[in-house]
């Protein structure tokens, strides 16, 4: 369970325990503990990594509600089935981007958007206020200036997308925003982070924002579907890129 090393003084930006639920939820995100493997004990596991029974306690309370581990009196700590787990949570998407995540996976990602987004910027062309709507051309302005291969270009990305969902004034879609947000963000940083630019997203975002702008519900769901399309085309030719 886990890598086996202890927990140093470069990692004390997180909280103990944050580190070690990380390095845990990886170890299973990865496969290296399958579902239904039983979990050492507690005094083991904390002695082995060199931290507090209280912290490890901690670590093994996020992966629980995280959906990823189930512990009952007597029986243990064990791995919980895929099923169960959060996927859509953003410090789960997190961890699975950090390494390589699964391809099936990130075209779950893209499905799940192509049923949330086309629908919400078509709610959006049709609720949106002028607020909402300067805060996306906003938004579209900074991802120009600074590039989504770049944290602030990512963010103002994610910004834009959070604001379609927020001129949807549907209080459902709009607590989708965090895991959309997430999605978004986690899925660009690993086109970026294979150095390919098959081309500039930019032009799809300015047409989402534009029918949104004209309050053209048709062409602001046509729109964001092609954006989708495109950008699931772009993660393909990278996750198919040798070495990748």
């Amino acid at each position: 369970m886990g890598s086996g090393r202890k927990i140093g003084s470069e990692e004390s930006v997180l909280r103990i325990h944050q580190t070690i639920a990380r390095d845990l939820g990886t170890a299973i995100l990865t496969g290296r503990h399958r579902p239904g493997e039983l979990f050492e004990g507690e005094i083991e596991a904390s002695e082995r990594l060199g931290v507090s029974r209280t912290a490890y306690r901690e670590a093994v309370r996020i992966l629980i509600a995280k959906g990823m581990l189930e512990s009952r009196p007597k029986a243990g700590t064990r791995v919980l089935p895929r099923s169960r787990w959060n996927v859509l949570d953003p410090e789960m998407l997190a961890w699975m981007f950090a390494g390589e995540p699964d391809a099936g996976f990130i075209r779950d990602l893209f499905e799940l958007r192509g049923v949330i987004e086309p629908a919400a910027a078509e709610f959006a062309a049709r609720r949106r206020t002028d607020e909402q709507l300067a805060t996306m051309e906003a938004a579209l302005a900074e991802m120009g200036r600074f590039g989504l291969s770049t944290p602030d270009g990512r963010a103002a990305d994610q910004r834009f997308h959070h604001a379609v969902l927020a001129a949807t004034h549907n209080d459902a879609l709009e607590a989708l925003a965090s895991s959309v947000g997430a999605a978004v963000s986690w899925t660009t940083t690993f086109k970026h982070r294979k150095k390919l630019m098959p081309r500039d997203p930019l032009p799809d975002h300015r047409a989402v924002f534009q029918a949104i702008a004209a309050r053209d519900t048709a062409a602001a769901r046509a729109t964001m579907a092609e954006l989708l399309r495109l950008a699931l085309a772009d993660m393909d030719i990278a996750i198919n890129e040798p070495g990748g």
